[in-house]
């Protein structure tokens, strides 16, 4: 069976409408590039807009807790819908089976994470300098949260967005990446089985936008809504910044990730081999935790390449929906484009491919090794393809430095057996990520931790932790119960 038709009866099955995948925006299966349908675009984004303003009031009224159980609801949802969810995760994205399934599964868990969270959205008590004075700081909801997605994790990272919104009281509209719509299509309808049996939450609570860069810019600029998260380039992060930064609102950046994996010479070598193949090839090098860059002590070099040479030469590669492959295809013709184009380049400033770095068919391309002799211009850009750039180095601090020497600043690891290593790499003056691991890859972060990182990255967080407070708004309290008006910092203004 074609991807589209297999595509076409998820899509059935789900609940979304024919009429919404039967005209405008043509959609294809990187898999073998079959049409799946022609997604209409969404129009009146004025109205939707305002669907959602309208939406806001009667939400953030709603308690917590009770916002929550809409959110449980959700998860119950998902968990019913798993299978056909991650299937087409599977066929829109291009990622292996149990990749598409453990997408779903993140969504279900940041719902899990999300109803918790629904019942401590907790404030502070302040100690007033002022006698029969009371202080305090609480988090009040935001209003609608713009969702922006990129096609890499079609939604999982909406989730992250979506539920902490909901649940702080905030409605949310979702633009979805033009490679990936039916994915968005698709969630929603699992999301309004949960409205549905929820009972009495307001219309426009959560809303799709079907569209291209024109619909996302003119969202962004839309002063209605307060928030707007957004995940893919550093380009687009930077447009969306500036356009946000111009009308005083908030922007939540999730962009280019550079990843680097430092291993030194007490490394467990047969966990780093492992570490690196997930890392590095998982989801055909298209994570924004991808490892990309390897910075190995000189003394071990040769003995670390020659084992991942041989595990990559027999990495299966093919169809995503067959058992036992492992790369599947890259997202489309630019993709590619992209892969060959970077390792041309490598090789031009010095490099040696070591193996990989063929095209198998169309969007299928040979996962490659390529070992550098500096850090050139190729290696500090990011190609979202499966390229893995070898440096090595002798000295400690030289291989930290290394590492943070690239405009971004998402996620990195150190596979050391030495505490004082270790111990360097997260310190202060060690790796300048939002994301620092020991013993563990760049890729595959768990939804408690908050997950974002610096520079270009773009310094945003979300998911876990108290990444929950960029969906709300701070207030200061102060109550006097006393019968005086003393004025703070000892000020007389006697009238």
């Amino acid at each position: 069976m074609t991807a589209a038709n297999e595509a076409k009866a998820i899509l059935d099955r789900l609940g979304v409408p024919v009429s919404v995948w039967a005209q405008g925006l043509p959609t294809r299966s990187p898999i073998d590039d079959s049409g799946v349908g022609d997604v209409a675009a969404t129009g009146e984004l004025d109205a939707l807009v305002a669907r959602s303003v309208k939406a806001f009031a009667p939400w953030r009224r709603v308690p917590a807790p009770r916002r929550g159980e809409l959110v449980r609801l959700f998860g119950e949802e998902l968990r019913a819908a798993k299978g056909d969810l991650a299937r087409l995760v599977t066929l829109e994205a291009g990622k292996i089976v149990s990749e598409g399934l453990g997408e779903v599964q993140e969504m279900i868990d940041i719902c899990d994470f999300a109803v918790g969270l629904s019942r401590q959205l907790y404030g502070l008590t302040l100690a007033s300098e002022r006698p029969g004075h009371h202080m305090r700081e609480t988090w009040q909801p935001l209003g609608p949260v713009l969702v922006i997605s990129a096609f890499n994790f079609p939604v999982a990272v909406w989730a992250w967005n979506a539920c902490l919104a909901l649940v702080c009281g905030d409605p949310v509209i979702w633009k979805p990446s033009e490679k990936t719509p039916l994915t968005a299509l698709a969630t929603q309808a699992v999301f309004e089985r949960a409205l549905v049996r929820f009972g009495d939450a307001p219309d426009g609570l959560s809303q799709v936008v079907i569209g291209g860069r024109e619909a996302g810019e003119a969202l962004a600029a839309d002063a209605r809504i307060p928030l707007v998260s957004a995940t893919g380039s550093t380009r687009m992060g930077k447009a969306v910044a500036q356009t946000v930064a111009g009308r005083l609102g908030r922007s939540l950046l999730e962009l280019g990730g550079n990843n680097a994996m430092i291993v030194t010479p007490s490394a467990d070598l047969e966990m780093a081999v492992r570490a690196i193949a997930f890392s590095a090839v998982g989801t055909a090098g298209q994570r924004c935790t991808t490892l990309r860059r390897l910075l190995v002590h000189e003394s071990i070099a040769d003995a670390l390449i020659a084992r991942l040479k041989a595990a990559y030469e027999t990495l299966p590669i093919g169809d995503p929906r067959k058992e036992g492959v492992l790369v599947g295809p890259l997202i489309d013709a630019n993709a590619v484009r992209g892969f060959t184009t970077a390792l041309e380049q490598a090789v031009e400033q010095g490099g040696e491919i070591v193996t990989g770095g063929g095209v198998e068919n169309a969007a299928y391309v040979r996962p490659a090794i390529v070992r550098m002799p500096a850090q050139t211009a190729v290696v500090e850009h990011e190609t979202f393809a499966p390229i893995l750039y070898v440096l090595t180095w002798s000295d400690f601090d030289q291989a930290v430095e290394l590492q943070n020497a690239v405009p971004q600043g998402l996620s990195s690891c150190v596979f050391t057996d030495s505490v004082r290593e270790a111990e360097q790499f997260l310190s202060a003056w060690g790796s300048d990520c939002g994301i620092a691991n020991v013993n563990i890859g760049p890729s595959g972060a768990e939804i408690g931790g908050a997950f974002g990182g610096e520079k270009d990255t773009g310094g945003g967080r979300e998911s876990g932790s108290d990444a929950w407070k960029a969906y709300m708004r701070r207030q200061t309290q102060t109550v006097n119960f006393s019968r005086e008006l003393p004025l703070a910092q000892g000020v007389k203004f006697d009238v």
